[in-house]
């Protein structure tokens, strides 16, 4: 059975634990490293965090699309989406 995901107040403490430091200064590195990400991906740029994973901006074409209720077609702009390819050290250790 999988384990419910980690909060960010989890997160926070561990993450305090581990670098000895108190969990305010926790929050505000973990706040931090969210908006730098954010802010980066928005501009179309990546991030590469090594060890966990590539977080990048990917642009997507206009395409037709089908309503699954209606079975309807119709057309979708172009947009973003955000990608995350996770490191080949991430992957070795899930699966090690």
């Amino acid at each position: 059975m999988a384990q419910k995901p980690m909060t960010k107040t989890q997160l926070v403490a561990a993450l305090s634990e581990a670098t000895g430091s108190d969990k305010k200064t926790a929050n505000e590195a973990l706040e931090a490293l969210a908006n730098i990400i954010s802010d980066t991906m928005a501009q179309g740029g990546a991030v590469m965090i090594p060890g966990i994973g590539k977080f990048a901006c990917r642009e997507r074409p206009a395409r037709m699309v089908r309503n699954p209720a209606t079975g309807e077609q119709m057309h979708k702009d172009a947009d973003r989406v955000a990608k995350v390819t996770i490191a080949k050290a991430l992957k070795d250790r899930v699966n090690g």
